[in-house]
């Protein structure tokens, strides 16, 4: 068993030596019969008699008559009995090539089939004076019938903020922003402070790869050096020494060190104590604001678009189940393997065949939804213009100030990222029409009720995960069976 673009690469040395093979009157020259049919797989027989291809083989060696130049024979001018002796295998695969892609395509034309990926070819007879019989697999999409989406609720909320946590927003913001001036000699080092350092690192009394630094800087509580070891510089004073003792990470570049305790003798260079940043008017333009009044408002709706995101998230899940539970669908095995490989990828053997089951189950509800949503989007003539591919990609250039030139050469570099985003804008104006034909309910919270809400959903789904984890502990041999889902 072949896959077809497996066969249309036969005879392409033919290609490379020019010229073409005319079109053929499909309809005319070729049997299709359904050989059988069982739920989503279709196998059809195709019948080329050999008539057809001794009469596209002669036109192609009439062709090349005209223009192959062979020693001993003027342009032009060379026997067509001699050509086919020389060219007749290389002729007979283009010809092949050619009569297998039109063919092919015709016949699943002609039946009428909406193929759900690349059919699956299997030559049964061919060769120079035989006719041509093969068979193609194919796998179909189902036929689906839409349910009404008026039925379908969900909730859609407007956040609303106070004054405080808007304060406190803009507070973390300045602290961030914090300028650092030099401690006197006799000052001690707190927390909040800047530490310059010089250190030398030993494991076992041994030095090690990476195991010193120069001019090292670390913030004293932030923590982000090695775990535990910026406290540990508190109370010391400019020119001190002092021996701090950390465990390196389990990320550590060098992964002999890695999870080890390593003693750090450490000379501080500089102590610096944060300059508070006055948070007026001129603060407010520093980030793009006319004044401290128009910032508040900007970054008012910062958290409220961060919240409106997450919870819009939440809702398109709620939607997308509901759509799921409405609708039975027959599944292309095809098209489920192929998410189930996608889903696995890169993970180890051992780890796909424990989460076999909850992969297929993933893989499944995909392809449901995403069948379902094509059929929607299809019926609702919904398309996605060149113009607002170009539109979201501008507003990807306009979000990374700087990096205009990168962003454009990873779609040119990137078709299938393109197409990627343009599946993207498709799914956002086919939700969005379901939404605006839902039964829509509208809620003003606090950023307190919307925490509460994203929180309860996660719970719900980390609370999911481990039931269905435990379902496995106890029947894992449900887990080498794939459930077949079929028409009811």
């Amino acid at each position: 068993m072949a896959e077809l673009a497996d066969a249309l690469d036969l005879g392409s040395n033919a290609a490379r030596r020019g010229g073409s093979t005319p079109s053929l009157p499909t309809k005319k020259i070729m049997k299709v019969t359904i050989d059988s049919k069982k739920g989503l797989k279709t196998n059809l027989k195709v019948f080329v008699d050999k008539k057809t291809i001794d009469e596209k083989i002669s036109l192609r060696l009439d062709e090349l008559s005209k223009t192959v130049n062979l020693k001993g024979f003027r342009p032009g001018k060379v026997p067509v009995d001699i050509l086919k002796k020389q060219f007749g295998k290389v002729v007979y695969g283009e010809v092949l090539e050619k009569i297998l892609k039109e063919t092919s395509t015709k016949a699943i034309e002609e039946k009428k089939i909406k193929i759900a990926g690349q059919p699956k070819l299997d030559l049964k007879t061919y060769g120079e004076g035989k006719d041509l019989n093969y068979t193609l697999e194919i796998d179909e999409l189902p036929s689906i019938t839409l349910k009404n989406f008026e039925n379908i609720k969900f909730t859609e909320y407007e956040i609303t903020t106070k004054e405080k946590e808007v304060e406190k927003r803009i507070e973390e913001i300045a602290k961030n922003q914090s300028t650092y001036t030099n401690k006197k000699d006799e000052e001690v080092a707190k927390d909040g402070d800047l530490i310059v350092f010089d250190y030398e690192a030993t494991i076992d009394g041994k030095t090690f790869e990476g195991g010193s630094g120069k001019n090292t800087q670390i913030v004293i509580g932030k923590d982000l050096f090695i775990e535990g070891f910026d406290k540990q510089l508190i109370g010391i004073k400019k020119n001190q020494e002092r021996n701090i003792t950390a465990v390196l990470p389990s990320n550590y570049p060098n992964k002999e060190f890695s999870n080890k305790k390593a003693n750090f003798k450490c000379k501080v260079l500089e102590i610096k104590k944060p300059e508070p940043i006055k948070i007026d008017d001129q603060f407010a333009k520093n980030f793009g604001a006319k004044d401290l009044p128009d910032l508040k408002k900007l970054i008012s709706q910062q958290i409220q678009n961060q919240y409106k995101l997450s919870l819009d998230a939440l809702a398109k899940e709620n939607i997308l189940n509901q759509i799921e539970k409405m609708h039975d669908v027959d599944l292309p095995d095809n098209l489920v393997q192929q998410e189930i490989n996608l889903i696995t990828r890169g993970l180890k053997k051992e780890e796909i065949e424990k989460n076999k089951k909850e992969s297929d189950k993933i893989a499944r509800k995909r392809i449901k939804l995403g069948l379902i949503l094509n059929e929607y989007g299809e019926k609702n003539n919904l398309k996605v213009e060149e113009d607002e591919i170009k539109n979201e990609i501008q507003k990807q250039i306009q979000s990374m100030p700087g990096q205009q030139k990168q962003v454009i050469e990873y779609y040119q570099k990137n078709p299938s990222a393109a197409a990627s985003l343009r599946g993207t804008l498709y799914e956002e104006k086919i939700i969005n029409l379901i939404k605006n034909k839902s039964n829509k309910i509208k809620k003003i919270i606090s950023t307190e009720e919307a925490e509460e809400i994203i929180k309860k959903q996660h719970e719900g789904h980390d609370h999911s995960k481990s039931k269905e984890s435990k379902k496995q502990k106890k029947t894992p041999k449900s887990s080498n069976k794939t459930k077949k889902i079929r028409k009811k």
